[in-house]
Formats: structure tokens, C-alpha cells, sequence
């Protein structure tokens, strides 16, 4: 108990103070944990509170704020080429610094990561792995990670899902995400492997592979899956088809995140699946560890422990009021993300801002916003509305039959919508017929729909769940 101590002082220490945190120490209290739960069943609550943060006492996460985004600053502006010359441009310093000064700070884009990816990368840095993007929303952008990171970030997940239940020694996860997001796929199986648990990292593979995977054997089979929600849609779609059900799974937890999950499509998971929770979560590439989760109220509340959250207006890039639409900006805090930082980082994630006095869920005390809404690039003004691309996807994975995963298009013309649905999604309805279902009209708007047959990735959305990674499935050749 003693070293125990002695080890929850040591991160506390590092947190408060920003010093680099030893993977060792917390792989250490991912041991103590185990063990605990072992004997006792249930964790203590103070390592949970401090990995929770001190977030329900508006002055106390002020304070935490600040103190972490001026050690921040004070490391970019020494050590990053491209915020050396930023911070240097707006006369920005650490000193002082305080959460009203973010917005006079220029927001990073996609595009300035893209032109100039070297300069993001920190001075005396050792990159050791790239992840990148999958480019389903753009050109694919790629990351450079250090050792410290790839084994930090795990541990903290690793002991943050033990304390809350989220994987033991006793699960199993399947994971069905591109190989080529290879930290969301380390992470993962780096988890994994400190908690004892089995892990499966079979990839976007051909669906039939990941369904009979998920069946094999009542003490093997996954108990967890990783996956995107368009992937999750095709397993639950076969599953039916091959007349599965609850009975026939041992899945307790889905986590979905890269794409919008629509209520639809959860409630069929849910129906086919068992009594999972199928889960919501924000990640991204370019701001990890930073993540996101939802509460049992359908609000996003992101890990205030490991970064700064912004939600700025659309046009004015000022900070969004309450109730408004508006862009996610991450900052991840240095200790935390060491390699290729970014600040203010612009994710062009639309949520709608929420008043903290309106939150009434479990997360109450950690701010929230809506759940992710869609890209602001893919917004549509139609006739003084804005419609969000989560409104067109849950309009039409609500439709009858198993529409998911949607498969479309949409445009705004001559003040109204213009929806091309893929026949899956459409199933037995006219393009008439499912003009009349997307249920938009409670907002003034007109959609006119047109079918195609197949789904034509140059005429419909791209989705996660097309890429494939094809494996060698056939018998071999005899002589």
C-alpha cells in the first residue's frame, strides 16, 4: 500500500506541475489496480478523482487551465519551429497568459499541418511512428509520435478504463479500424496488454471475417469491439441476415467514433448485438490523447486532464455562445503530447455549445457540448437553415428496412435539398416516398431525392467501412 502511495504522489506531482510523467509509474498503478480489484472488488476513489481532474470547481479548472496552457506556450515557443515563428509574429507570452487571450491567438488548420509538417515537429524530438488520417474527409494528414508518447498515452487509458469499469482481465477486444491509424491501433492493443485482457486487431477486413470472429466460442469471443459506426452498421446487417442474435454474442461494449453514429443504427446494434453499450466516443489524429466521451444524456464531454477545449463561431472565430454552432479547437497540454504538438488546433468539428448550468448527467461537472455534428465543411445553408450532415444521417438510417450504413449525397440548390440515396439505403421507397420520410419539413425545408443503383464512391459519401484491407481468404491451389 505504501508503494501505492508513493506511486499516485508521483503522477500527482507530474500533473500539477507539468513534468514529464514516468510510463513506468503508471504501468505500476495499472498492477496496484489489479490487484485491488482482486482482492477487494472495486478501486479507491482518489486515484479516480485525480485523473478526473479538479473540473467541477469552476476556479479550481481555471487555475489548472492556465497554469497548463502557459507551460505549454512556454515550451512551443522555445522548442517548435512553426509556433516559435506564430507566437513570435503576436508578441504571445506564457507569461501571464490567460483563457480570454486564446482567441487572439490564430487557430492551426489542417492545411497549415499539411504545408509545413516538418516545422510542427518539436526541436530535438525522436520520432519513432507515424500515424495518419484515413482522408475520408480530406487530403490525409500525417502525425510523427515519440516512444514517450506511444507508451504514456496507454497506460493513462489503460488505468482510466480499469477505474471505470471499461475493460479487466477478463475481456476481449476486437478491433475494426484501419491499420493505418496506427496509434488508435497501438493504443488499443497496448491497453490491452496491461490489463491482461486479449485483444484481436483484425483491421477493416471483409465483414464475414469480423462476424464469425465475433462468434468463436463462448469463451473466446470478443467482449469488446473497437470499430467505426458504417463498419458496425454492415456487422449488425449480416448478423441479421445470417439470423444472429443476442444469444449468440458475448459483447458488453462497442465503442464507435471517426463517423456519426445515428440513433438508428445504435438502437439496431443494441437489438441484434445483446445489451451492449454501444458508445460514442470523439478522437482525433492530430489532437491525441485528447478524447471525448458521451454521457447518458447524449452530450459530449471531452478529457479537460490532457487539453484545452474550445467551441469558436463559424465566421467571426470568436468564442461560441451557449446554444450556438460552432467549431472544436483542442489544445493538447505538454506533458502530454511531447513530438508534434499542435495549439488551438482547429478540428472543423461542429457541435453546439452547452451552458454548464444546463447539464444535469453523471459528467455534469466536466463543460459539455453537443455530440459531434458533422464537418463545418460539409454544412448546408438552405433558405436561412443550416443543416448539419447528423441530420441528414439520422434522417436517413431512420428510414424503413436496415438503411444503414447511409449511403449519400446532398447538396443545397435553389433554396432547397438535393438527397441521392444509394438503393441499400433507400430499400422498397420511391425517391418520393423518401422525400417524405426525411422528416425536415418541420423546419421549412424541401428535400427532392433521386436514387442511384450500387454505391458509387464518386457520386456518394465516402465511408470508413470501404476501407478494405483484403486478405488471402481462398482455398490454396493444389497441384
Amino acid at each position: 500500500m505504501f508503494e501505492t502511495g508513493v506511486r499516485q504522489l508521483r503522477l500527482a506531482i507530474s500533473m500539477v506541475t507539468g513534468r514529464p510523467i514516468s510510463a513506468r509509474n503508471v504501468e505500476r498503478l495499472v498492477g496496484d489496480t489489479l490487484a485491488t480489484l482482486a482482492v477487494f472488488g472495486a478501486p479507491g476513489d482518489d486515484l479516480q478523482e485525480m485523473l478526473d481532474g479538479p473540473f467541477s470547481d469552476p476556479q479550481a479548472r481555471r487555475a489548472f487551465q492556465e497554469q497548463a496552457l502557459r507551460r505549454t506556450v512556454r515550451r512551443l515557443g522555445r522548442h517548435s519551429p512553426y509556433y516559435r515563428d506564430l507566437f513570435g509574429s503576436i508578441d504571445l507570452q506564457a507569461k501571464g497568459l490567460t483563457l480570454e487571450d486564446m482567441p487572439t491567438v490564430p487557430a492551426t488548420t489542417k492545411a497549415a499541418l499539411l504545408a509545413r509538417p516538418g516545422d510542427f515537429i518539436v526541436d530535438g524530438a525522436r520520432p519513432h511512428i507515424t500515424t495518419r488520417t484515413t482522408g475520408t474527409t480530406g487530403q490525409p494528414v500525417e502525425v510523427w509520435l515519440s516512444r514517450y508518447e506511444l507508451e504514456l498515452w496507454p497506460a493513462l487509458s489503460a488505468l482510466s478504463g480499469l477505474l471505470r469499469g471499461e475493460i479487466g482481465p477478463d475481456d476481449c477486444m476486437q478491433i475494426n479500424i484501419s491499420s493505418r491509424a496506427t496509434a488508435a491501433m497501438s493504443q488499443n492493443m497496448a491497453v490491452c496488454r496491461l490489463v491482461g485482457a486479449r485483444t484481436r486487431p483484425l483491421g477493416i477486413v471483409a465483414v464475414q471475417e469480423s462476424l464469425k470472429s465475433l462468434l468463436s466460442g463462448a469463451d473466446r469471443a470478443p467482449t469488446l469491439l473497437a470499430t467505426y459506426p458504417s463498419y458496425l452498421a454492415q456487422l449488425v446487417k449480416l448478423a441479421r441476415r445470417e439470423g444472429l442474435g443476442p444469444e449468440d454474442f458475448r459483447l458488453r461494449r462497442v465503442d464507435c467514433g471517426g463517423e456519426v453514429l445515428s440513433t438508428a443504427l445504435a438502437r439496431a446494434a443494441r437489438e441484434t448485438l445483446g445489451p451492449v453499450l454501444v458508445n460514442d466516443t470523439f478522437g482525433m489524429t492530430e489532437v491525441l490523447p485528447v478524447s471525448g466521451r458521451v454521457c447518458e444524456q447524449g452530450h459530449l464531454h471531452h478529457d479537460l486532464n490532457m487539453g484545452f477545449v474550445e467551441v469558436i463561431d463559424l465566421d467571426s472565430g470568436a468564442p461560441a455562445a451557449a446554444g450556438e454552432l460552432g467549431s472544436v479547437v483542442i489544445t493538447p497540454y505538454f506533458p502530454y503530447r511531447e513530438c508534434m504538438p499542435v495549439f488551438r488546433y482547429d478540428t472543423r468539428d461542429i457541435v453546439r455549445k452547452l451552458a454548464d448550468e444546463e447539464l444535469a448527467c453523471s459528467l455534469a461537472g466536466t463543460p459539455a457540448t453537443s455530440q459531434i455534428l458533422g464537418k463545418a465543411d460539409h454544412l448546408l445553408r438552405v433558405g436561412g437553415h443550416v443543416v448539419t450532415p447528423r441530420q441528414i444521417v439520422e434522417a436517413c438510417e431512420a428510414l424503413p428496412g436496415e438503411p444503414w450504413p447511409a449511403r449519400f449525397s446532398v447538396r443545397a440548390q435553389a433554396g432547397r435539398l438535393e438527397l441521392t440515396l444509394s438503393q441499400d439505403t433507400a430499400g422498397e421507397l420511391t425517391a418520393d416516398e423518401v422525400a417524405r420520410h426525411i422528416a425536415l419539413d418541420d423546419r421549412g425545408l424541401t428535400a427532392v431525392c433521386a436514387v442511384v443503383d450500387g454505391p458509387s464512391s464518386d457520386v456518394l459519401r465516402p465511408l470508413r467501412a470501404d476501407l478494405i484491407e483484403s486478405t488471402f481468404t481462398g482455398e490454396p491451389a493444389r497441384n
